[in-house]
């Protein structure tokens, strides 16, 4: 599965007007936990394929959108449903974690 990258010039049409729940991996490259939590996103965005929309947002390169919803800490992962964050988790968080949550929304 191909890794959704959102950006700042995306992110309206991709996110706030999907019509399946979103789940939105805010990371940034230098950051250690970031690394840990992507193969994990990798995983859910595989299991829900075509049920949910996974992909990741680099704060450092989209800082509008990070700064919109304010990301302090990273990685920060927030769901969204009909174009509004219904969950938001801070740190490291396990599969079952985040599809536990998207499975709730479907």
């Amino acid at each position: 599965m191909a890794d959704i990258i959102f950006t700042d010039a995306t992110f309206e049409n991709t996110v706030l007007k999907a019509d399946k729940p979103v789940l939105v991996d805010f990371w940034a490259a230098w950051c250690g936990p970031c690394r840990m939590q992507g193969p994990i996103v990798e995983e859910v965005a595989t299991q829900l394929d075509g049920k949910a929309i996974v992909g990741k947002l680099n704060v450092d390169e989209n800082p509008t959108t990070a700064g919109q919803f304010g990301i302090m800490s990273i990685p920060t992962i927030i769901l969204f449903q009909k174009g509004k964050p219904v969950k938001q988790f801070v740190g490291v968080q396990s599969k079952e974690t985040l599809v536990g949550e998207i499975q709730k929304l479907l």
